[in-house]
């Protein structure tokens, strides 16, 4: 059969995409492996879809190129994307930090996205799985060739949007870095990223009684050259996570890139916004111990562990003032060396991908493959927990439909 354009991956850039290009009239076959449509929706935010964050901008996104998203992110903001949430009369509420989340359920943002689709009267194939891709030799007004089980179909624009490898039980797979392969496109190599960090058993035997405790703190790379996150760790039968772990963990993965495996620790200050020494000072006279005081901010077992982990099991007068000098230090700088990650059925997404050298940031088409274009996850692009990858699903798949 042929159509003007074929989507590849029916998730949220994958409609976005297919429903804008639709309504431009053009013609559009939406292909998907899976049979439940959206289910990455579905599940995120607990249920309730975290589908955008209000004040998402680029510095909230990691790439090998860091401006690449800038074009994308301009062409069609949050903004927009939340008039379409309001013109289909979705209920949502915000959360901290911009986040803005479905106040029902998710299936009111997949059931959004059908609608605008067929608005867009695009053609569906799922389950449906694609056998092969190849270009169309020179067969007049076609490109590509998408080979499948229900037949032979041809494009003159072909549009990737499957993903990355994050929660692979719901159906993610490598089809988009092997296409991009297939017609010589580089590929950042792919990690898990959003992710619980695991520790190595001898640095995880002392914090292993406090599996479950969570606690307010700010985490960053021990360098500094990643943004500090405050927001709630946990300590898990593993390792760590929470919040401030999952964000802080795709830079500490990036750093494979640049430090060629040489990575950082990751470091907690346990007293964000605290002014630690002048603390301690104030109650150094008394003959409480620190783990005493420290259970005033801190959960209590956290407190006397991390006391007796770092030697400092004591009262607080029977400290120096140098003694009292690395106690500050450690509070606020506390360094925990991960020793990997849970991988990617604990991610939440994808860092790496299609290198956006080799695409038009302006239309998200390959620029040595005409009529090629890659969106969504699989594209070298990842953002901070919060709404941000969704917002770069819309952005992306939006541009995409603009001009494939």
């Amino acid at each position: 059969m042929q159509f003007d354009i074929i989507v590849i991956g029916a998730g949220a850039a994958g409609m976005m995409c297919a429903a804008q290009a639709g309504q431009r009239g053009r013609r559009v076959l939406l292909i998907d492996h899976v049979a439940r449509i959206g289910e990455r929706i579905r599940i995120s935010g607990g249920g309730r879809c975290n589908f955008t964050n209000r004040v998402a901008v680029a510095d909230n996104f990691l790439s090998q190129n860091p401006h690449f998203c800038h074009s994308a992110l301009a062409q069609f903001t949050p903004r927009d994307f939340i008039c379409l949430v309001e013109r289909h009369r979705v209920p949502f509420e915000e959360r901290d930090h911009g986040e803005l989340f479905c106040r029902n359920s998710a299936q009111d943002i997949i059931d959004l996205l059908h609608l605008e689709c067929e608005r867009g009267r695009i053609e569906w194939a799922y389950p449906c799985r694609v056998d092969r891709v190849k270009r169309a030799g020179g067969e007049a007004g076609n490109r590509f060739i998408v080979e499948t089980p229900d037949g032979i179909h041809r494009c003159k624009s072909l549009v990737i949007a499957t993903g990355g490898l994050a929660a692979p039980k719901i159906g993610a797979t490598p089809f988009g870095y092997r296409v991009a392969e297939q017609f010589g496109l580089r590929v950042i190599p792919p990690k898990p990223a959003l992710v619980p960090l695991s520790l190595a058993p001898e640095t995880f035997a002392s914090l292993k009684p406090l599996a479950g405790i969570a606690f307010a703190a700010s985490a960053q790379i021990a360098n500094g050259a990643a943004p500090a996150f405050r927001e709630n760790v946990l300590i898990t039968h593993r390792g760590l996570s929470g919040p401030a772990i999952l964000q802080v963990s795709s830079y500490w993965q990036m750093q494979e890139y640049r430090l060629q495996g040489n990575k950082q620790p990751i470091e907690i200050d346990l007293l964000p916004g605290l002014g630690v020494r002048a603390w301690l000072d104030a109650n150094r006279h008394g003959n409480s111990l620190l783990q005493n005081l420290l259970a005033e901010h801190l959960p209590r077992r956290l407190a006397q562990e991390w006391c007796a982990m770092l030697g400092f099991g004591r009262a607080l007068n029977g400290f120096s003032n140098q003694e009292l000098d690395a106690v500050a230090q450690a509070l606020s700088h506390w360094q925990v060396m991960p020793s990997g990650t849970l991988g990617y059925n604990k991610a939440e997404v994808t860092l790496g991908g299609v290198d956006t050298t080799e695409l038009s940031s302006k239309t998200m088409e390959a620029t040595s493959v005409a009529g090629l274009y890659f969106i969504g996850e699989c594209v070298d692009v990842t953002g901070w927990l919060g709404g941000y990858n969704f917002q770069w699903a819309w952005s992306s798949g939006w541009v995409a439909g603009q001009y494939a």
